[in-house]
């Protein structure tokens, strides 16, 4: 029973005319979906994440920083500034929490997340994690994220 609960706060309930399969409403997501998906389960380190899930929180973080940036330059005239500072604290557990996730869903443990911390070679590596595909397989983090 508590699977369920966990799964539930995982995954958004299914659409009503959907089939057995909770991962149909995730069909019908666009990129702000997947990015307040991940906003909503920011501290969640278990279960898993599927490669659009990953990327397109990517996506919208890089947007994000940028955008902060040039706030920052045009107000402040600092590429750095308190605006940048503030998008990237505020989106730094859950870029963590969904790499950690990225990494379940292709069978790794999230302790893998600590190869980014080495210097250019880490980060290729990791990103070379993040690329692969879906393992189809029931794994100890749940089931398939598609």
């Amino acid at each position: 029973m508590e699977n369920k609960n966990m799964l539930d706060k995982v995954t958004p309930p299914p659409l009503p005319d959907a089939a057995v399969n909770n991962h149909s409403a995730e069909e019908n997501y666009g990129i702000i979906d997947w990015f307040k998906k991940c906003i909503r389960n920011y501290v969640n380190f278990s279960g898993r994440a599927r490669r659009k899930e990953f990327w397109y929180f990517s996506l919208v973080y890089m947007i994000l920083a940028i955008f902060a940036m040039i706030i920052d330059a045009i107000i402040f005239d600092a590429e750095t500034g308190p605006v940048y500072i503030v998008v990237a604290l505020g989106l730094a557990l859950p870029s963590i929490a969904v790499g950690i996730r990225r990494l379940h869903d292709t069978g790794r443990s999230g302790w893998w997340f600590l190869i980014s911390l080495i210097t250019l070679i880490g980060g290729i590596v990791f990103l070379v994690f993040c690329a692969n595909d879906t393992k189809p397989e029931t794994n100890k983090w749940g089931l398939p994220a598609k």
